[in-house]
């Protein structure tokens, strides 16, 4: 571990000193840093007419199972609050027209609940990826989520948020976005008060499971379940806060994994968890204090960005319900999120800026343990007007061939939906 990661890792218990160092160090570097703009075969697919353009979170794809089809979102401003009280549009790209044929872009909904990190869970309904598509609105006073058919605009609303869709489309995990927004606003919804508040250990759910088919709703899960589970003393310190977050169902819908997340004061400590959507047979998977970004490989492996005890910070490919795990490209030590192609063969992370501001997408075999043959196929540049909770990560997903990925990024100006080719990209 280098010098910069060991003193991140040390600010890492410190996030409000750790805010300001790491402004001025930022700004102090760039100063003395080369400048580029952006580094790539990179194609931007949103329009450029000055608005916000953005996909969301990394686990989700935007295409459609054709190809052909897009989804985006677009707001005005996504850089003074991390969770905007203005609505914003939920979009369809066809590809398939050009860019100056006004039919390209098509306005399909309007959501009130999103926020510049996960945008409003938006993404094509499975199995068939090709019609349907879900998203979290908050409506008559309460959230919900609705799915819309997108060629007869018929609309289906559940009473519930979602938070993680099954690939079938039959079932969804959510969580209380009210808590997370107040204890990390670029992830939570702003639009009602949280009912927790000022309760550190709350013995309310805060795991849901949704049939979507029905709609039906059922608490699995409550906070009190996750501390009474293979309890340490940090997190049974008086006035230690819990939370959960990051949910992601495996790909046979069968389980899942959540981040589960107390503070102690200004230190943070996290465990990765596995669990049946029954909420049965819990496992903890990695109680090394610091995860952070996972992604299911199959229904059996997970790859995680972690700060093992006996292994430092790096990408680690787990096993569930075992402590087996490998080390995947040790001199990776800085986080990322990663997802794993269609196929399985190969592995999308980005970087955080670094002291030139400038951000990377990585390609990367779990065969190749130690990146020899990595691909850089994109460097970006990360304007300062964008950072700290409003920052833009580029949140890499694969198109459904895995013949490209696309990436949110502000090096023109302002939010932008990109894509780059991998089609030809050999590890």
């Amino acid at each position: 571990m280098g010098l910069e990661q060991k003193i991140n890792y040390q600010l890492n218990k410190f996030p409000a000193v750790k805010k300001v160092i790491k402004r001025v160090y930022q700004r102090t570097a760039y100063i003395l840093s080369p400048k580029i703009k952006s580094e790539g075969n990179i194609t931007r697919l949103s329009p450029n007419d000055g608005k916000e353009y953005f996909f969301g979170y990394y686990d989700k794809s935007p295409w459609d199972a054709t190809g052909r089809y897009m989804l985006c979102m677009r707001a005005e401003n996504t850089w003074s609050d991390v969770s905007p009280k203005e609505p914003a549009d939920i979009l369809l790209i066809d590809l398939q027209k050009s860019e100056s044929d006004p039919r390209r872009v098509r306005k399909l909904a309007t959501t009130h609940s999103w926020n510049v990190q996960q945008g409003c869970m938006l993404q094509w309904l499975g199995p068939d990826f090709d019609r349907k598509i879900i998203y979290n609105d908050f409506r008559n006073g309460s959230f919900c989520s609705a799915i819309l058919d997108i060629y007869d605009g018929s609309e289906r609303v559940i009473n519930m948020p979602v938070y993680s869709v099954s690939a079938d489309g039959k079932i969804a995990l959510t969580l209380d976005f009210t808590r997370l927004y107040s204890l990390r606003p670029g992830y939570g919804y702003y639009n009602l008060p949280e009912k927790t508040k000022g309760v550190a250990l709350p013995d309310e759910h805060c795991i849901w499971k949704i049939d979507i088919e029905s709609g039906r709703c059922e608490p699995l899960l409550k906070y009190t379940d996750f501390a009474a589970f293979q309890p340490r003393k940090e997190m049974q310190e008086t006035g230690a806060v819990h939370k959960v977050n990051h949910i992601m169902l495996s790909p046979n819908g069968k389980r899942f994994m959540v981040l589960y997340r107390w503070f102690n004061g200004q230190r943070k400590y996290t465990r990765l968890i596995t669990c049946n959507t029954d909420g049965s047979d819990m496992y903890l998977l990695s109680d090394d204090d610091m995860v952070s970004h996972c992604f299911w490989k199959n229904d059996n492996e997970i790859i995680a960005f972690e700060n093992k005890r006996y292994g430092g910070p790096g990408y680690y490919l787990m096993r569930d319900k075992t402590q087996e795990y490998t080390h995947l490209w040790p001199k990776l030590t800085n986080d990322g999120h990663p997802s794993y192609s269609p196929n399985g063969e190969l592995v999308v992370t980005d970087t955080y800026p670094n002291r030139a501001r400038i951000a990377e997408i990585k390609i990367l075999s779990d065969k190749d343990i130690n990146a020899e043959n990595m691909k850089i196929p994109a460097r970006v540049l990360a304007p300062f007007k964008y950072d700290n909770d409003t920052r833009c990560d580029l949140h890499p997903r694969w198109s459904r061939d895995g013949k490209q990925v696309c990436f949110d990024s502000v090096f023109e100006g302002q939010r932008e939906l990109y894509i780059i080719d991998t089609g030809l990209v050999e590890i």
